[in-house]
């Protein structure tokens, strides 16, 4: 909003200073700013409310030292991190832009799916919440949403010489003229064109690029027709993957809330060169166009999650519930998809896939060995990892500390896999 106001007075007014929101990086950094402030100043009276409403968490006694210490500790806190980023979003962002209207429609998707859980835990008394079935089709809608705009918007496009263009046939939205510079910093005219296509960067690779209709390629002689087939199921297995992901991982104080805003540090940095012509065309990555206001949305997103953690760190005076981490691990999912960097997830979320699978090994390999066996038997004294930290003994300030390191490494990792080959 504040965007289309300060250019209407540039316009009309010549008003002193209006042309500083036409900058990608003021509106950024304005957006972290309000982002802590509305955390911090209004987080306490969403607290206060909480507890007005008796919305206490319902700890089960799983043995683990001052688990007791956090009954009754409010939940649905995720409130506070989703305020701080619609209100610093509808203000700073241009709310025309298809990205930023698809990375709105994924937070309140899932803030109403997480809210629901929440609803039916806390004043159903359902420990169990919302039914598996009805989350997983909830995920599944929003992952099925995000590619078929991907797919069919014509705003969504990424840019490639023109020549590769016609060559391989793509669905050519716009061309120009532009200068570029090359490898030796020499000055470079070449034509280039803003396509549809399912390409995006894959790690490690020469060229860095992968095309979903290649996959496809060897069973039908129309590969382009046909790449939905694997782009649709992709999107949606990310956007599960992930927002279970940062579920799990929501178990101590101030975990999936740090782990977040380091990932989301990262998509800020991710945004920005996928969006900006010439850092992509050094890193050798995709231009997306019309991107740019992804960084923004990353920058709301960063500061929600910090502003989130003054309240979330140990000893916690508020839980996100699944309101909050059903919603930030769809956020960090949909924003991989649409910067083309889903492949970076598994380093980027390295944390939450760590917790994932340490869920799926512990609940297989006792399934397996009460089959065979006659008792189950665990791998971990208890799943997720962070639990297993808990029963060793492990304080749960040096766990989450611990985490948070490594998941600082795990985030120069993915910036660095964007230069290597």
């Amino acid at each position: 909003m504040l965007y289309y106001l300060f250019e209407y007075l540039q316009e009309n007014f010549d008003v002193r200073g209006a042309s500083l929101f036409q900058y990608i990086s003021f509106r950024s950094g304005g957006a972290i700013i309000l982002s802590l402030l509305i955390s911090m100043v209004f987080g306490n009276r969403i607290i206060r409310s909480l507890k007005r409403l008796q919305v206490g968490e319902t700890v089960r006694d799983l043995g683990l030292k001052g688990q007791k210490e956090k009954e009754g500790t409010p939940t649905m806190g995720g409130f506070i991190i989703i305020l701080s980023i619609m209100v610093p979003c509808l203000l700073f962002t241009r709310l025309d832009d298809i990205y930023i209207i698809l990375m709105i429609i994924t937070t309140l998707w899932l803030m109403l799916i997480g809210f629901a859980d929440d609803y039916i835990k806390v004043f159903k008394k359902n420990k169990q919440g919302l039914k598996s079935t009805f989350k997983l089709i909830g995920q599944i809608g929003l992952g099925l949403l995000i590619a078929i705009s991907m797919l069919f918007h014509d705003d969504i496009v990424v840019r490639v010489p023109y020549d590769e263009a016609v060559e391989k046939g793509y669905e050519i939205t716009e061309s120009f003229e532009t200068v570029i510079s090359t490898v030796n910093n020499q000055p470079k005219r070449q034509k280039v064109a803003y396509v549809k296509s399912t390409v995006t960067n894959l790690p490690f690779i020469k060229k860095n690029l992968l095309e979903y209709e290649s996959l496809v390629s060897i069973v039908t002689d129309n590969p382009k027709k046909w790449a939905w087939l694997v782009f649709i199921p992709l999107c949606i297995i990310v956007v599960t993957a992930v927002s279970n992901g940062a579920n799990l991982t929501d178990g101590i104080d101030g975990l999936a809330t740090g782990v977040s805003a380091i990932i989301a540090a990262t998509l800020v940095v991710l945004a920005y060169v996928s969006s900006n012509s010439i850092a992509a065309e050094y890193l050798n990555i995709l231009f997306i166009p019309k991107s740019q206001e992804l960084v923004v949305f990353a920058a709301c997103f960063l500061g929600a999650c910090a502003g989130f953690l003054w309240h979330n760190c140990y000893p916690a005076k508020v839980f996100m519930g699944d309101t909050g981490s059903l919603t930030i691990g769809g956020i960090i999912a949909t924003m991989a998809l649409l910067l083309r960097k889903e492949w970076l997830i598994p380093f980027l979320c390295g944390i939450f896939l760590v917790e994932n699978v340490s869920v799926m090994m512990q609940v297989s390999y006792f399934k397996y060995t009460k089959k065979k066996y006659g008792e189950g038997k665990r791998i971990f004294k208890m799943s997720p990892l962070h639990h297993h930290y808990q029963k060793s003994g492990m304080h749960e300030s040096k766990i989450v500390t611990r985490f948070w390191i490594v998941g600082i490494l795990l985030a120069v990792f993915t910036i660095i896999t964007l230069k290597v080959r």
